[in-house]
């Protein structure tokens, strides 16, 4: 007795289609996308300037400068200059659920700042343009010992448009905004105060 020759031509084209998918590259994760989005321009620095500031400070109303310095394969550490203030470097980092966000706040003698460091973990895939940073439970602690109770709220995002790249940090009733001018690069600046890759 013979299968019925439909059966057989269904069968063939499953196994053909699972083979074809058995061969093609594996392709890369949102996350992996979006480490990726740094490479063009690793190495070099750009000036930036605050767009959004719902509590403006003074102290944001100088030159900005982030150099996105160090491109590893599964880190990137990018110094914020603010004025000569050079203590602040924010490193992305590529683990096995998605991507860490820290900053890191050194003071010039190079010994860590009280509140530092502190970020969140991508809690969703986000897409290769955008991602977004809850703060983790480590830097809730942190800010609750030094009274920073609100910011236990913090959610960072980096995202890109273009050839602008920005940070974001949100919660409820505050709204901060920085846009990175990645057209073109500028002088770079000296090392952040303490700062080891």
């Amino acid at each position: 007795m013979t299968l019925p020759s439909v059966n057989c031509k269904a069968g063939l084209l499953a196994c053909a289609t699972l083979a074809v998918a058995a061969c093609q590259p594996p392709q890369p994760s949102t996350h992996d996308a979006f480490m990726a989005k740094f490479q063009p321009y690793c190495g070099k620095a750009y000036a930036a300037e605050v767009v959004a500031d719902n509590q403006p400070s003074e102290a944001w109303q100088q030159e900005l400068v982030v150099h996105i310095r160090d491109c590893e394969a599964n880190v990137i550490r990018m110094p914020l200059h603010v004025g000569e203030d050079r203590s602040r470097t924010w490193v992305l980092t590529r683990t096995e659920q998605g991507i860490d966000f820290q900053h890191i706040h050194l003071h010039e003698d190079g010994t860590p700042d009280d509140v530092s460091p502190y970020g969140g973990h991508t809690v969703a895939s986000g897409d290769e343009n955008m991602q977004a940073f809850p703060v983790d439970e480590a830097s809730k602690a942190l800010f609750t010992l030094n009274g920073l109770d609100v910011s236990t709220n913090n959610t960072w995002i980096i995202s890109f448009e273009g050839e602008t790249m920005y940070y974001e940090l949100t919660r409820p009733g505050r709204e901060f905004r920085v846009a990175v001018d990645l057209s073109q690069p500028i002088a770079e600046p000296p090392a952040a105060w303490g700062y080891q890759p």
